[in-house]
Parts: structure tokens; C-alpha cells; sequence
């Protein structure tokens, strides 16, 4: 019996579903964020193990919460409508997250592209300097950081964070739920033994617009949790930067009180360990 469910959010992406849906091992949860092209349907018919869920909007990175409610097993791996998860990888990581019981998450490594290049973001999680917690071993590198696509959760550690939310729908939503599972006592750690490939769809958003939503998400993950002091030096080093980082500010100015509307400040022990990364 398997112990890992497979969460993939999606919209429009019939095109990329019908290649990596059968690279899928059961069970998969589809939630469809709105499509207009068919997904929902046509997935049932060439994919009927797949469990589709149809969503009347678009929520973003909140529609995968949707999911991990749904699934019944202690694990959930995320993937996009464009990665899918090695052969054997989720059972590893089931492997892992049961002898390590205060694990979280578990931060895979990403081939991107038909060239299967390592993510820079796995470079950088496999030289994090962060200790695990109370000196709790951990099967690789603590970190306080992921990408969503190549992240293996502990269901129960994830809802009780409250997983991801809507004050920043997506592009950077991974920060904010990082915070909140270290805050809540969980490890999260990266491995190489677990492995994800994402091959980027053509049909993505553009380098400058993803660019300009990592910057108002940045900042308004920051006025969720991070001290005044912190909240400012972001808000100006952002202002002060390129046109993408500059318009990303004069987004985040409308979700700002909703943003407040959730500020909870990380303890010092995570904002210390959030400095230590810079």
C-alpha cells in the first residue's frame, strides 16, 4: 500500500498533463484551478486512476491544499502539470519520513529540462549551514526553503502549518509555509536520494512577470512574518532594485492588509537561522 500521495495543481495544461500524468505513480489528486481547454475531462478518460477535482476558480498554490485534504496517506509529494517524480524516489522518501519522525518535508533533488541540469536551488540547499533542530539527525541538509515541485510533506505537519495561502497565490509560496513548519518544531531537509525532474512548459509565464510576482510574494511573505526591521530593509532593497522588483512593490501595496491580516512573527530561533542564510 503506498504511502505517498501525489498532488499536482493545474490549469490549461492539457498538453503537458498527457506526457507526465502517465509518468505518475498511484495515487495522483488532479486539482484543475478553473481550465477552459477540457483538462478536467480528458483526463478522466485517458487517466481514469487519476482523482480529479475540479475547482470552480483559480486558486493558485492554495488549490494543492485542497488536495493534501483529500489524500488519505501520511505523505504527499507536490508535483507541476511539467515534472514528475523519479522511479522508487517517493518510496525513499516515505523511507526517510518514517525514520525521521520529526521531518516535515523533505526537499528533493531537481533535474530541470530535456538536459536534466541540477536546479541552482538544489546547489544551494545541498551548502545550507543550518543544524537540525535540537540536534536531531537529519537525513541531509537542513534547510529552511524548498520548491514545491520536488517536496515530499508530512500530511499532518502540513495542514497544521496551514499549507499554502492566498495572500500570495503563487511564485514564491514556498517561503511562508517553510517558516511556519520550522516555527512549529518540524525539520525540513534535502536529500539526493530523492529525485524530481521538471521540464519547464513553454506555456509558462514569462522570466519578467514570474520575476515581478517573486518580488511582491517576497514582500508580502515578509510583512507575514519577519520583524518591522526586516519588513523595511526588504520593502527598500526591492524599491531600489530593477524595474521587475520595483513593480512587484507597487503590486504587493493592494494584499498588504491582508497580509497584516496574517502577520504572526517567526520566534527568534527561526529568524536567526533565516539571517544566517541571508
Amino acid at each position: 500500500m503506498s504511502r505517498v500521495t501525489t498532488v499536482i495543481a493545474t490549469r490549461n495544461r492539457w498538453t503537458d498533463l498527457e506526457v507526465t500524468l502517465s509518468l505518475h505513480t498511484e495515487p495522483v489528486i488532479l486539482l484543475d484551478n478553473g481550465s477552459d481547454d477540457g483538462t478536467p475531462s480528458r483526463v478522466r478518460t485517458a487517466f481514469p486512476h487519476v482523482a480529479v477535482i475540479e475547482l470552480r476558480t483559480n486558486l493558485g498554490a492554495v488549490a494543492r491544499n485542497v488536495g493534501v485534504r483529500a489524500a488519505t496517506t501520511p505523505y504527499v509529494a507536490f508535483a507541476d502539470d511539467d515534472s514528475w517524480w523519479a522511479p522508487g524516489s517517493l518510496d525513499r522518501a516515505a523511507d526517510l519520513l518514517d525514520a525521521h519522525p520529526r521531518l516535515g518535508l523533505l526537499a528533493a533533488h531537481i533535474l530541470v529540462g530535456p538536459d536534466e541540469w541540477p536546479d541552482p536551488v538544489c546547489t544551494e540547499m545541498a551548502s545550507s549551514p543550518l543544524l537540525a533542530g535540537d540536534g536531531r539527525p537529519c537525513p541531509g541538509p537542513r534547510v529552511l526553503g524548498f520548491v514545491a515541485c520536488g517536496s515530499v510533506v508530512r500530511r499532518e505537519a502540513f495542514l497544521a502549518a496551514g499549507g499554502f495561502d492566498p495572500v500570495v497565490e503563487f511564485a514564491g509560496e514556498e517561503e511562508r509555509l517553510a517558516m511556519d513548519l520550522a516555527t512549529d518544531g518540524w525539520d525540513l531537509a534535502y536529500t539526493e536520494e530523492v529525485v524530481a525532474h521538471h521540464h519547464p512548459s513553454p506555456s509558462r509565464e514569462g522570466a519578467l512577470a514570474r520575476q515581478t510576482r517573486l518580488a511582491r510574494n517576497h514582500l508580502l511573505t515578509a510583512l507575514m512574518r519577519r520583524p518591522w526591521p526586516v519588513v523595511a530593509g526588504t520593502a527598500w532593497s526591492l524599491a531600489c532594485g530593477d524595474p521587475a522588483s520595483r513593480r512587484g512593490v507597487a503590486l504587493a501595496v493592494p494584499r498588504m492588509a491582508r497580509a497584516l491580516g496574517h502577520r504572526e512573527v517567526v520566534p527568534p530561533p527561526v529568524e536567526s537561522q533565516l539571517r544566517l542564510l541571508g
